[in-house]
């Protein structure tokens, strides 16, 4: 399970499974095809740290931590804080400005990344509504919010690809990172995710690693699943219009 310097790190593979071992067992099927994991809260309570600590030091893996954090500053800061200290690539917290802030200063000078939530690429603008969301078109203030977390320091934002033109696009876009879920080949089953694309399109748009779950760790061949998408990102279709 060493890591491949072949490995395109622009693929994260979502390990959304119930325990540490069932993701070692993942891990092991994927080999030295997908160098980058994320790991979610519903991981938590299953020996989640434990696995991200595995990966990354025994396996030389790279690590999002999924946690979206959203709390008062202090708790923020002190949450983040103590997550840093598991050199941790990615780690996400909600898009609120004081949020972002409080947990830019938890990183401190750790190598962790701190990534903002926008909208949830599970929701659509009914989902906002029941919410009690400000009225508007849902890209907006996908745009705006991500806007105001980069402004505030994040270290990139995580979007729905369908905005990642958009976001990229903004000035204080420039240099930072967008990371998107609802990325799913073509044929995939949707799942959750509402607001989708192909994983060359979202290249192709500006984003700079997509998060690919289900359609990897249900395959039949999780590895060759996780090759399909690495070829796809290398794919005429994923270039840039600038590149």
């Amino acid at each position: 399970m060493s890591l491949s310097p072949l490995a395109d790190d622009r693929l994260i593979v979502a390990i959304d499974l119930p325990d540490a071992l069932s993701g070692l067992e993942l891990a092991k099927k994927l080999g030295d095809a997908v160098s980058f994991y994320k790991i979610g809260l519903g991981m938590l309570t299953g020996g989640g740290l434990a696995l991200a600590s595995e990966l990354k030091d025994e396996h030389g893996k790279r690590i999002f931590l999924d946690m979206k954090l959203f709390d008062i500053g202090a708790t923020v800061e002190a949450a983040v804080r103590g997550l840093a200290r598991y050199d941790l690539d990615f780690l996400t917290v909600h898009g609120d400005p004081n949020v972002v802030r409080a947990a830019k200063e938890g990183a401190g000078g750790s190598v962790t990344k701190i990534l903002a939530v926008t909208i949830l690429t599970s929701l659509d603008r009914a989902d906002l509504d029941a919410a009690l969301i400000r009225p508007g078109d849902l890209a907006g203030i996908v745009v705006e919010r991500a806007a105001r977390a980069l402004a505030a320091g994040a270290d990139g934002v995580i979007a729905s690809p369908q905005e990642a033109a958009l976001i990229r696009a903004l000035p204080e876009a420039q240099g930072k990172l967008i990371v998107t879920p609802g990325v799913r080949p073509a044929g995939a089953d949707m799942g959750d995710q509402k607001r989708v694309t192909t994983p060359a399109q979202a290249i192709a748009d500006g984003v700079d690693h997509i998060v690919v779950g289900r359609p990897v760790w249900r395959a039949a061949d999780p590895r060759a699943a996780a090759q399909a998408i690495v070829a796809e990102l290398s794919s005429p279709q994923a270039r840039r219009p600038n590149n």
